[in-house]
């Protein structure tokens, strides 16, 4: 495995964690409209050992990893495995660590409408968004549940502006920003679903 990305103070870093089970091109479609309109420097896809929300196990990592690398080839876009490199399970311990291992680093946490929607779930999930800025990226179809949930209800006065969104890195957190963007509808279920990925 790899190590550690390098990233100078200053920089501001897309995080696009998951399980990456199989990649496709709405993984790739997402980072390239995050790294413009959210004004990232970098992204780092964290490809996870696995999610704790999920029952079933995902595909060994190795070949999620050389998935990752064989589709999305970018200058500006890292494929690592930081998770399983910092023994981190839930994003909260990630972002503690990589805040730690990266002093004056802005990171930005990137994540779909669908993901919002359930964010309120996920452990400490209110100490992720007042620590760390977060960019959603919407699809028509999760667009009104993303804007329903409980975190967007909590968190509405820390929204910025989709027309702001490219700022977001900067601010102090909590802040974060909707941008609705036109998109595949591939899914890694779907795919897994139909047989297409071992």
């Amino acid at each position: 495995m790899d190590g550690l990305p390098v990233a100078k103070s200053g920089q501001v870093i897309g995080l696009l964690g998951g399980s990456f089970d199989p990649p496709h091109a709405g993984h790739v479609h997402i980072t390239k409209a995050a790294l413009k309109r959210f004004g990232l420097d970098n992204v780092w896809w964290l490809v996870s050992p696995g999610n704790p929300l999920k029952e079933n196990g995902p595909a060994p990592m190795s070949d999620r990893m050389q998935a990752c690398r064989d589709l999305m080839d970018h200058p500006r876009v890292r494929i690592t495995g930081i998770e399983a490199q910092l023994g981190t399970r839930y994003t909260a311990q990630t972002i503690r660590a990589l805040q730690r291992r990266y002093p004056g680093v802005h990171f930005v946490w990137l994540m779909g409408a669908d993901n919002l929607a359930q964010f309120h779930r996920w452990q400490d999930w209110r100490w992720i968004i007042e620590n760390v800025a977060v960019g959603v990226i919407a699809r028509p179809g999760d667009r009104i549940a993303a804007r329903l949930s409980k975190a967007a209800r909590v968190y509405a006065q820390s929204k910025v502006p989709s027309g702001a969104s490219h700022i977001i890195g900067r601010l102090h957190a909590p802040a974060w920003s909707f941008i609705n963007v036109p998109m595949s509808d591939q899914s890694s279920t779907a795919i897994r679903a139909r047989g297409e990925w071992k």
